[in-house]
């Protein structure tokens, strides 16, 4: 089979950001399947070196990667743009960072 590139929007039921404390945000993005989850790990198409570039940042700034099976996740942490509540901080609790994982596509094997 080959593989065929597909949004993630359509392979993850949780897309999310929030806060880790005042100078962290955290990632989540479960996936819909135990399948989809497995393929997308054994692809390597979400690395810490392709989120500090979604995010513009460089490498060192992902300090968390976690690639957790039973929960079928990925769960990375960035450090913060800005501390929480600083003057520039346009997102407080985090919640909205997640934007740019929305335009990641991954290869999955055809059907």
């Amino acid at each position: 089979m080959s593989a065929v590139n597909r949004p993630i929007r359509e392979l993850a039921d949780v897309i999310r950001s929030k806060n880790a404390g005042p100078h962290e945000l955290t990632l989540d993005i479960i996936f819909k399947t135990r399948e989809i989850f497995q393929q997308v790990i054994a692809s390597r198409a979400i690395t810490p070196q392709r989120i500090a570039a979604l995010y513009s940042m460089p490498p060192e700034k992902v300090i968390s990667f976690v690639e957790f099976a039973p929960a079928k996740a990925i769960k990375i942490t960035l450090v913060r743009p800005w501390i929480c509540g600083d003057v520039g901080d346009n997102d407080i609790y985090g919640a909205q960072q997640h934007a740019p994982l929305l335009m990641l596509e991954l290869p999955l094997s055809g059907e």
